[in-house]
C-alpha cells in the first residue's frame, strides 16, 4: 500500500497569520513545527493503516518547509521550487491514495484562514466543470489521471465543505474553525494529530473501497484572474482558451494535461509580476 501526501500549511492547527507561513523569523519556526507534527500523524496513521510506502510531496510556499530526517516511517520527501507536477509531484499510478493535509480555503469561498488558489495576486475564482473549487478539487485532477482515490482531507470546515463534491468518500478531519480570514478557534495541536492520525489508519485501511475522484470527463477548469493583463498572460500557455475579459478556460479528456495547463499558467503569471 503506497500512500501519497500532499502537504500544505496554512491549514494546520495553530497556524492563522502569513508571518507563520513564510520564513525567516520565530513565527515561521513555529508554524513549520506545528506542520511536522501534522505531517507526522498522517504518517503514523497511514503505516497504523497498513501502508508500506509514504511519499510526501511539500506543496507550501518554496516547498522546503520541513526538515527532512524528522519525517516518520522514513518517509519519502520530495521537495524545491521547481516542480512540474507542484502540489502533486511524485504522484503516480504506483500509488495506491491520496492524503491532502493541511489544506485551505478556496480565495473565492466563505471565510477560511489565509484562503487563496494558488496565486491570490492572479487567481481570483477556479470552476471545476461549474463547481466553484480549491486547490484539493484542482489537485483532484492528477489523482484521477492516476486512478488513485482521494482518502483523507485535513483543515478548516470550509476546506473539508469544498472536498465534498470531489471526493465525496474521504475522511475528512476539522482541525479549526475559521471566523475570518485571519482568525480561527483551533484544537489544540496534539488533539489535531490525534484525530488525523485516527482518520489516516482508517482511510488507509478502507482505500480500496473508496472510489476516484468524482471529476467528470472532459474536465473543464473555468479560471477568474484578477487583473485582464493576466488573464492575456495565462492565453500564451498551450490548451488555455481566453473566454472573456478576466477569464480563461482548460478542457481536455485528459485530467493530467488539463492539470499541467493551470500550472503553466500558474509558473507564468508569477514571471509576468503576477504576484
Amino acid at each position: 500500500m503506497k500512500v501519497f501526501i500532499s502537504f500544505d500549511m496554512e491549514g494546520v492547527a495553530g497556524i492563522v497569520d502569513w508571518s507563520q507561513c513564510r520564513p525567516p523569523g520565530q513565527p515561521y519556526e513555529e508554524g513549520r513545527a506545528l506542520l511536522l507534527g501534522e505531517v507526522n500523524a498522517a504518517i503514523d496513521g497511514a503505516l497504523a493503516g497498513g501502508a508500506t510506502e509514504i511519499v510526501c510531496n511539500d506543496s507550501h510556499g518554496t516547498m522546503n518547509n520541513l526538515n527532512p530526517a524528522e519525517l516518520h516511517g522514513r518517509a519519502l520527501y520530495v521537495a524545491g521550487r521547481h516542480k512540474p507536477r507542484y502540489m502533486m509531484e511524485g504522484m503516480d499510478a504506483s500509488v495506491d491514495a491520496v492524503f491532502f493535509v493541511g489544506y485551505h480555503g478556496s480565495i473565492s469561498g466563505d471565510s477560511s484562514v489565509l484562503s487563496h488558489t494558488y496565486n491570490p495576486s492572479v487567481v481570483s475564482r477556479v470552476e471545476l466543470n461549474g463547481a466553484e473549487c480549491g486547490e484539493s478539487g484542482i489537485n483532484g485532477l492528477v489523482a484521477l489521471a492516476c486512478a488513485a482515490p482521494v482518502v483523507l482531507i485535513t483543515g478548516d470546515q470550509q476546506t473539508a465543505a469544498e472536498g465534498g463534491p470531489f471526493f465525496s468518500g474521504a475522511e475528512r478531519v476539522v482541525v479549526k474553525e475559521s471566523i475570518t480570514r485571519f482568525a480561527a478557534a483551533q484544537l489544540h495541536p496534539l488533539d489535531a494529530r490525534d484525530k488525523i492520525a485516527a482518520a489516516a489508519m482508517a482511510a488507509t485501511r478502507r482505500a480500496r473501497e473508496v472510489p476516484l475522484p468524482d471529476i467528470a470527463l472532459p474536465a473543464r477548469l473555468d479560471v477568474h484572474m484578477q487583473t485582464a493583463d493576466m488573464a492575456d498572460v495565462a492565453g500564451w500557455v498551450k490548451g488555455v482558451e481566453r473566454t472573456g475579459t478576466r477569464t480563461v478556460r482548460v478542457e481536455g479528456d485528459d485530467p493530467l494535461a488539463v492539470y499541467r495547463a493551470f500550472v503553466g499558467i500558474t509558473y507564468i503569471t508569477r514571471v509576468a509580476e503576477g504576484r
